[in-house]
């Protein structure tokens, strides 16, 4: 293994290459500052073709591609962390030992963040949905945020009901799953084109029990081009969480604008298990937003909720009590600062941004848009 990472480095690290990283660099920061540019000429002109072609090559796959190549990373990070410690110990750490390992660190943080950008990063700088919907983004009074509390909360008390056991449980088979959120897509794209999601490659993550250790739900592997779920969640959130991250493989850098159009396409789904999996998660964040705001006008709001609907509130928070550690909240700092080197400022918060974009969607559309 040591012998091939350092045949792999030695043959890319060449002059050239080092140029061209370092041009692509430069070029990936330039375009980030023209929105419009990259809206008419990455996202609906090279993106749509990187990612199809992503998908195809990949999605027939039964496993995920793109975790074996995050694992691939992860033993080269061990290894290079093995041969630091192995010199210091040996005392043979010198100021060239130190040199070359900056070199090496340095040219792989540049190869990944070229590749990232190349094949989908740049979407966290296009315009984005609100533009393609007509949508006016504002700030929105403790008014608009009770109304829109009120009806998602008639919503989970609604499809709770609907979605009979068997609707749900019949997520635990992942095909299922994956084939009907595909379907969600298709209905939703007959009203807004811009949500069509051609050639599917959703998985299940092979980290999903790390996931509940490392605090995520999904993600999308731009290297691959694959939307991953953890499928060890309760399994009526995972409806949603695979429109979310189809959401990102469709353009949607931003967690708030994946977080909508997974919203607008399980909303447009027949499945009431669809219906109720993602009027809860929006729910969890207007009651959480209303609650900063006004606790008492929460309270109420979340008693009136079906006994049905507050028991897989209990659960969902049971699950994740169950897998609080030392380790998640270091994660999601990083994470954070992800999000916020990536044009989302407010970090982990952004998620809860998708609020904003119901209100503009209701005041535009109307409640029962919603």
């Amino acid at each position: 293994m040591k012998e091939f990472l350092s045949n792999l480095f030695g043959r890319l690290m060449k002059g050239w290459t080092w140029v061209l990283l370092i041009v692509l660099t430069i070029a990936i920061k330039w375009v980030s500052l023209y929105p419009e540019w990259i809206e008419k000429n990455y996202t609906y002109g090279i993106y749509p073709v990187i990612s199809r072609t992503l998908r195809f090559l990949f999605g027939w796959i039964p496993f995920s591609v793109g975790d074996l190549f995050y694992g691939f990373l992860i033993l080269i990070i061990i290894l290079k962390t093995y041969q630091l410690l192995r010199a210091i110990f040996q005392k043979r750490f010198n100021r060239a030992f130190l040199l070359k390992g900056l070199q090496q660190l340095i040219f792989l943080f540049l190869f990944i963040y070229v590749l990232f950008n190349l094949l989908w990063g740049l979407n966290y700088n296009r315009i984005g949905i609100a533009k393609q919907l007509g949508l006016e983004m504002k700030k929105y009074s403790l008014g608009q945020l009770d109304t829109l509390t009120h009806v998602l909360q008639q919503r989970l008390n609604e499809y709770v009901l609907l979605a009979n056991p068997a609707q749900r449980d019949s997520f635990y088979k992942k095909r299922n799953l994956f084939r009907e959120t595909n379907a969600a897509y298709k209905s939703a794209a007959k009203e807004y084109s811009f949500l069509n999601y051609p050639q599917q490659s959703i998985k299940p993550s092979l980290f999903s029990y790390a996931g509940n250790i490392l605090g995520f739900q999904g993600y999308y592997n731009p290297f691959s081009g694959e939307a991953q779920v953890n499928t060890t969640v309760p399994v009526f959130t995972q409806p949603f969480i695979a429109c979310h991250e189809v959401g990102h493989q469709l353009g949607y850098g931003k967690e708030n604008e994946a977080n909508f159009a997974g919203f607008l396409a399980c909303r447009a789904h027949p499945s009431a298990a669809f219906r109720y999996s993602v009027y809860f998660d929006m729910y969890q964040y207007t009651i959480r937003e209303l609650n900063r705001r006004d606790t008492a006008l929460a309270r109420a709001s979340y008693n009136a909720l079906h006994p049905l609907v507050k028991k897989d509130f209990e659960e969902v928070r049971k699950f994740f009590a169950k897998y609080e550690n030392p380790v998640e909240p270091v994660i999601t700092w990083f994470y954070s600062h992800y999000l916020k080197a990536n044009d989302q400022p407010l970090g982990k918060e952004t998620y809860s941004q998708v609020v904003a974009f119901l209100i503009a969607y209701q005041n535009k559309f109307g409640k029962e848009s919603l």
